[in-house]
């Protein structure tokens, strides 16, 4: 079974290439060839030496996900589901903004945690993807990107593990593909603008600040332990005070100088002055300093499902004033492509009936696999006119 070079981070790919009795800097030349250039055939790699391609043809191939949908919205976001094999399916979304471009990245199939506000944990949890699924998001989409906007230089300028999945939990599989987005030889994007979006596991919190620190939001939702549990369970598990302590040892080694607490706004439910209020005695007093952090307060983006409503616009603003006063930096989510289904909670909230037989969308899927029969094919298609 030949590998697959999505999977490498570049001291991996060095490794592999060391299998082949090729030296080490011919994995920086490869590596170049896949992630800046998104070469998918390793005759085009015109650099490396004819020997060494025939090797790669022999011992390795480049398979991304094949694209079952693409939606594009009004405002300019653009969401795909990928196939991962065996009935799931993943979503990424690309948010355009004037001074960027970011890419929402999936990390696992479905999430296990469950949050009461979030589509995706109503799906249920699949698997977690590798590696090489994970990168192939971001592979993928820069690439196509380019050709797209008819642009030569980058595209995607920030990437947040804010989609499918608690990616704490497929800890393994992010890491390297952390490294890659990282890497000046791959993507070169920097720790501050590469995101991992968290529910809370707070052992694997402790070892990205060890392991390959980038910056962190935490998906808080609630200002006590009792609101907390209902709305998050990982929260039973890990209760905010040890939150908030693993929140405090990771700013020892992130590369921003606070913590980006998400707090989804839900009507009666989390959005009143005293939830502010208590909020605010949260971040300013535990652990007698407190916690630097900037507070998103996110529109809630109601699915059947959920039985919650969203807080209404003068609700949310009186809350963010309260924390404001307080002097917490607090920004309001602008909502982005929910006419696609992009918006934040709503990824992939139909997929489980997308990709069942007889269903049909699952028959679009069907029909679309056939146009795409292979990944290699579908990357392929991404350098083609």
């Amino acid at each position: 079974m030949t590998a697959n070079l999505l999977d490498f981070d570049l001291e991996g790919l060095a490794a592999f290439c060391e299998t082949l009795g090729e030296k080490k800097f011919r994995a920086t030349q490869l590596f170049r060839w896949i992630h800046q250039k998104g070469a998918a055939d390793f005759s085009q790699m015109s650099d490396l030496a004819k020997s060494l391609r025939e090797k790669l043809k022999g011992a390795a191939h480049l398979q991304g996900l094949p694209v079952i949908t693409q939606h594009e919205s009004k405002d300019g976001t653009i969401k795909w589901l990928f196939d991962v094999g065996q009935g799931d399916a993943v979503e990424a979304v690309f948010i355009p903004e004037d001074d960027r471009g970011t890419l929402c990245v999936s990390s696992q199939a479905g999430c296990a945690v469950g949050c009461r506000f979030c589509s995706t944990g109503h799906q249920g949890f699949s698997r977690n993807l590798s590696t090489g699924e994970i990168v192939a998001q971001l592979w993928f989409a820069e690439h196509f990107l380019r050709k797209h906007l008819n642009r030569e230089d980058r595209v995607i300028s920030n990437v947040v593990m804010m989609g499918m999945g608690e990616p704490l939990q497929n800890y393994s599989a992010l890491v390297p593909a952390l490294r890659v987005m990282l890497d000046d030889h791959g993507y070169g994007l920097s720790r501050r603008r590469v995101t991992v979006s968290t529910s809370g596991v707070v052992p694997m919190i402790d070892r990205l600040g060890q392991d390959c620190p980038v910056a962190l939001a935490v998906s808080l939702h609630a200002p006590n332990d009792s609101l907390r549990d209902n709305l998050v369970p990982l929260n039973r598990k890990y209760p905010l005070a040890e939150l908030l302590d693993a929140c405090n040892r990771y700013l020892e080694h992130a590369p921003r100088d606070f913590i980006t607490f998400e707090y989804c706004m839900l009507d009666g439910v989390n959005d009143q002055p005293e939830h502010a209020q208590q909020l605010v005695q949260l971040v300013r007093r535990h652990g007698g300093g407190g916690v630097s952090c900037k507070i998103n307060l996110i529109p809630f983006n109601p699915f059947p499902a959920s039985g919650l409503l969203r807080s209404a616009q003068h609700q949310v603003s009186a809350f963010a004033k309260i924390l404001g006063d307080a002097g917490i930096v607090t920004t309001v989510r602008k909502t982005r492509g929910d006419d696609i289904d992009a918006a934040c909670g709503q990824l992939a909230g139909d997929v489980k009936d997308r990709t069942r037989v007889g269903d049909r969308i699952a028959q679009q899927r069907t029909v679309m696999l056939k146009q795409v029969p292979a990944a290699a094919r579908a990357a392929k298609e991404i350098q083609e006119p």
